[in-house]
């Protein structure tokens, strides 16, 4: 089978899962969540990734999370990456030909988190399996060493690939050792997109000539990201600095307050009208109102307007 291409670059938010109170799905948000991005300039989602809770889902949860998805993106005309990964090895395969049935754009996937590979050779068979099960559907690894565990490099992994991976197309690089990333760009003469996932890093991964990004902070802030990126293509290094700056000072005055998704679904609720709900047990919701009053202010400090105080 001849060797997929991949043409999407830019931008891809993870989104969030909407859950009700009671920790059930709440599909009937995601049509209004879709339009709220694609009105921003949102090209590209991802589903069921760590922003997304995917891993605290029922593979039949997340079947009906990318089902819903993907009728809302028949509308809006974006991009769809369905994370698959994080599950049994049987699971994954199922969700992988389930993605591809549904005719999404591409598809993400953890490592196995058990049986962990240690070395590049064990995760490109890894990578091979499910490749397999999904062989028209561009399939791209999703590195998260600080997640998983699995500390594999990734400029020498993607440089051992070759053409054994058919459907293989690049990685989300997750992690701040932009050395490494560098490397994973500029591998078999940059043959792999590499998504950024990193809020904190969007300039950086730009000066190093990353041109794409997958970013919770997306779902919070999409238009001044974009002014930010717009930024850094355009050679106003000042100016794309000083937006860094800000965005890194309002995730840490977010996440300050607890775990990632507990806390950016806390800020979804204060910059947005998108109800995506409480995190999923294990997680725990932000109850304290203290804390929401905090947040609050700290991000009307550093310039972003909220929807109460």
């Amino acid at each position: 089978m001849p060797q997929l291409s991949y043409t999407y670059r830019g931008f891809i938010v993870p989104v969030f899962t909407p859950f009700y109170s009671d920790g059930s799905l709440n599909l009937n948000v995601i049509p209004q969540y879709a339009t709220y991005l694609a009105d921003k300039g949102v090209k590209g989602i991802l589903v069921n990734g760590t922003t997304g809770e995917g891993m605290s889902m029922s593979v039949g949860e997340r079947k009906l999370v990318t089902e819903a998805w993907v009728k809302a993106v028949k509308k809006t005309k974006q991009h769809l990456m369905i994370q698959i990964g994080g599950a049994a090895l049987p699971d994954v395969i199922e969700l992988a030909k389930h993605a591809s049935s549904q005719h999404v754009d591409s598809i993400l996937c953890l490592p196995e988190l058990y049986f962990k590979p240690s070395t590049s050779t064990q995760l490109i068979e890894y990578l091979e399996i499910i490749g397999k099960a999904a062989p028209k559907i561009p399939l791209l690894y999703y590195h998260i060493p600080m997640i998983t565990n699995v500390n594999i490099h990734m400029g020498q992994f993607l440089e051992s690939i070759g053409d054994k991976i058919p459907s293989f197309v690049g990685i989300k690089f997750t992690s701040a050792n932009l050395e490494e990333g560098a490397q994973a760009l500029h591998a078999d003469n940059k043959k792999y997109v590499i998504f950024l996932g990193n809020d904190q890093l969007i300039n950086a991964g730009c000066a190093l000539g990353m041109d794409s990004f997958i970013v919770t902070s997306m779902n919070l802030l999409p238009e001044f990201i974009l002014e930010l990126l717009a930024n850094c293509k355009n050679g106003n290094i000042s100016k794309a600095k000083d937006m860094q700056e800000k965005l890194s000072n309002s995730v840490n005055a977010i996440t300050k307050h607890g775990i990632w998704v507990q806390t950016m679904k806390a800020a979804m609720a204060l910059l947005t009208d998108i109800n995506v709900g409480p995190p999923r047990e294990p997680l725990k919701p932000i109850i304290s109102e203290v804390v929401i009053t905090i947040m609050a202010k700290d991000l009307t400090n550093l310039g972003f307007q909220t929807v109460r105080i």
